[in-house]
């Protein structure tokens, strides 16, 4: 294969290893993987924004997700306002489970939808239903769209076991600027107290910040990871996420470094795997952030990607 993109070049050689080297597991979806466990890439984020070319990502989905952590939001309708459906399913989940829903059976939705063209129609129409809920009711929204205490909860509205509240991010940012050869740069998801509350436990548990040269890198530890569908957003968010920190402390950007826990292809995700290691890669494209806006205020329109050319997407299911 003709590489001639050092991101796109790292992640296929991970995915190869899995496919050769990985051992199979079963998993919590009941879907089966091939597992590897610990491994580590680093992104040189001087060398172009690690969007992967081998098949078309969105970015508008990454930003606008970034964007409702560092938010603190947790409800579903800041994403459906831009279209962005990544998160639906487990939401969807617990209404199905609720005693408000009064629809066609959901029950093991993910994997009907793939094998019952018919089941699929209904589920379409359910979840269609499901958004526009989400949109356009108020009081439904606030019942149905949250998520629990994911992400942009523990980032930003962390509790304590002495039941303070703690904006790890804002001060993670104060002291980058003030102290910025700390060891304590770090963020995390991962709250135990509150596990249960979560639509769904966070993969990207932990991350951490280094100050060297007036360069900021970023290094996230990510307990589980989806290598063909989740991944290639994960590179792409935290890249996003370094950019935008060092530019709120007057820094510029280092290195993305990337270490896995259970690094695994789904098994209904080898074939397209398979599909996307045979594409040879294209250069890779920068960002560009029009704003001096504080990273807490920015919108999805003040960034931009540029020179992105990518071979098309690749569709694969999700396992909830």
């Amino acid at each position: 294969m003709t590489v001639v993109n050092p991101f796109d070049q790292a992640y296929h050689a991970l995915c190869e290893e899995i496919l050769e080297l990985g051992q199979t597991r079963e998993d919590r979806t009941q879907t089966g993987t091939i597992s590897k466990f610990g491994h580590q890439l680093r992104f040189d984020l001087n060398k172009g924004f690690p969007l992967l070319t081998t098949k078309k990502v969105s970015f508008k989905l990454i930003a606008t997700e970034l964007i409702w952590f560092i938010r603190g939001d947790t409800n579903l309708r800041y994403l459906l306002q831009y279209n962005n459906n990544i998160w639906n399913e487990w939401a969807f989940e617990k209404y199905v489970q609720s005693k408000d829903y009064t629809g066609p059976d959901m029950t093991n939705f993910g994997h009907r939808t793939l094998k019952d063209p018919e089941f699929n129609a209904l589920y379409q129409e359910e979840m269609s239903k499901f958004k526009q809920n989400i949109l356009n009711d108020d009081a439904f929204m606030t019942k149905h769209g949250n998520l629990g205490n994911v992400y942009g909860k523990q980032w930003r509205d962390w509790v304590g076991p002495d039941g303070k509240h703690y904006d790890q991010l804002a001060n993670l940012i104060e002291e980058i600027k003030n102290n910025p050869h700390s060891r304590r740069h770090i963020v995390s998801a991962w709250n135990p107290a509150e596990i249960e509350t979560m639509a769904l436990p966070p993969c990207h548990t932990l991350f951490q910040f280094y100050v060297q040269d007036n360069k900021l890198s970023c290094q996230l530890y990510q307990r589980s990871a989806d290598i063909f569908l989740g991944v290639p957003f994960n590179i792409a968010s935290y890249s996003l996420l370094t950019h935008l920190i060092a530019k709120e402390c007057g820094l510029e950007v280092g290195e993305f470094i990337h270490t896995f826990g259970d690094a695994h292809i789904y098994s209904n995700h080898v074939d397209a795997v398979q599909t996307q290691l045979s594409r040879t890669s294209f250069a890779p494209p920068t960002l560009k952030i029009n704003s001096d806006k504080s990273i807490f205020d920015l919108e999805y329109e003040d960034l931009e990607i540029v020179d992105y050319q990518s071979h098309p997407m690749i569709k694969a299911p999700i396992a909830v």
